[in-house]
């Protein structure tokens, strides 16, 4: 399940991409398939062992094409191991709403990413995630959970400040929405076969969904997603002179 757009957010094959907090590494294996050369960087070593499992496995299934890379990599967002200038692209899904110092990983992204390269920022949309807060402290008072809910108007922002400029925006996912709060609604905690009636009948929709991609709830979720998308997606490049300076040269 993606949640970067790739027709908004366009790889050529060789394109060296930083997917920063990859997690399990959905972006980054999807990055991978179209030939990109990847790097999937966490802090979290376990995820990075599945991840790295997973590309070696890509790689003998012939998934990827010829001259694509993959890392995967334990590393410190505030202190990416990489030069200036080191990637084409480079993905946070996910992640920001995690970390105190939110500005200093912006500006970690800005560093590595080349003049003209572009960046995908991810984060839960401020009214889902609000809902999911006032109906459950367990949601999000947890060690490494959510400490902030973003406004759409207060990250693009964040991003401008870093020296970032925006060119697009949507929502994703809003047929997940509804999941999250009935999972904070009836214990967010509870899992598997412990978890409410209605959250694993919601559960099993989601999977089916995931797997079958049926039209009708393609739709469904295009048409909801402008109104109650659970992820907001924004996209933005890094202008070959610093900000001010290019604006100063436009008005000349």
């Amino acid at each position: 399940m993606l949640t970067v757009d790739f027709s908004r957010f366009p790889l050529a094959p060789g394109d060296r991409v930083l997917d920063l907090g990859c997690g399990a590494g959905r972006h980054a294996f999807e990055c991978y398939r179209r030939g990109a050369r990847v790097v999937a960087l966490d802090r979290n070593g376990e995820e990075i062992r599945e991840v790295a499992k997973w590309f070696a496995a890509m790689k003998e299934a012939g998934e990827a094409p010829a001259g694509a890379e993959a890392t995967a990599m334990e590393g410190d967002a505030l202190a990416l191991p990489f030069p200036d200038d080191s990637f084409d692209a480079v993905i946070i899904s996910e992640v920001m709403e995690h970390i105190p110092d939110d500005k200093g990983v912006l500006a970690e992204m800005v560093r590595v990413l080349r003049p003209g390269g572009r960046i995908a920022v991810t984060v839960p949309r401020y009214g889902p995630e609000k809902v999911c807060w006032a109906l459950s402290d367990a949601y999000h008072e947890v060690e490494g959970g959510h400490i902030r809910i973003y406004r759409a108007d207060e990250l693009l922002a964040k991003m401008r400040e870093a020296g970032l400029r925006p060119y697009g925006t949507h929502h994703a996912h809003a047929l997940h929405s509804p999941y999250w709060w009935l999972k904070c609604a009836f214990g967010v905690n509870r899992d598997g076969d412990d978890a409410a009636l209605p959250v694993r009948a919601y559960h099993k929709l989601l999977v089916w969904d995931i797997m079958k991609k049926p039209l009708a709830t393609r739709l469904a979720e295009n048409l909801l997603n402008p109104v109650m998308g659970k992820s907001f997606v924004a996209y933005a490049t890094k202008p070959h002179l610093p900000v001010a300076a290019a604006s100063g040269a436009e008005r000349a």
